[in-house]
């Protein structure tokens, strides 16, 4: 987990150790990667978290939760995002939210 404040790791039921890193995306990433051993790594977060993520390129797949809630003030979400060259993929619309798969384009 990327997060601005040292902590000792923390182990869930059923086996599962969050370990924090303090040393910034690229470092959380890369221990995630290897924590995967092959298998997928999902980045969740706020909007910085995103934000890196995108800007680095890591992401294959992205999905928005949008409900119709005045919350006050908070981080834009792609303000500084270099390029988002993804397509809607799955769009569900429910009475009190939407929610918003997006895949990255195919290069070719």
């Amino acid at each position: 987990m990327l997060t601005r404040y040292v902590h000792e790791p923390i182990r869930m039921e059923g086996g599962t150790t969050f370990h924090f890193v303090t040393e910034g995306f690229d470092a959380a990433y890369a221990q995630a990667l290897e924590a995967a051993d092959g298998r997928g790594v999902d980045v969740a977060g706020g909007a910085s978290t995103v934000r890196q993520a995108l800007n680095a390129g890591v992401v294959d797949e992205l999905t928005l939760d949008i409900a119709p809630a005045l919350l006050g003030s908070g981080e834009r979400l792609f303000d500084d995002v270099e390029t988002f060259d993804f397509e809607p993929a799955e769009v569900l619309h429910l009475p009190l939210a939407t929610h918003i798969r997006y895949r990255k384009r195919d290069a070719g």
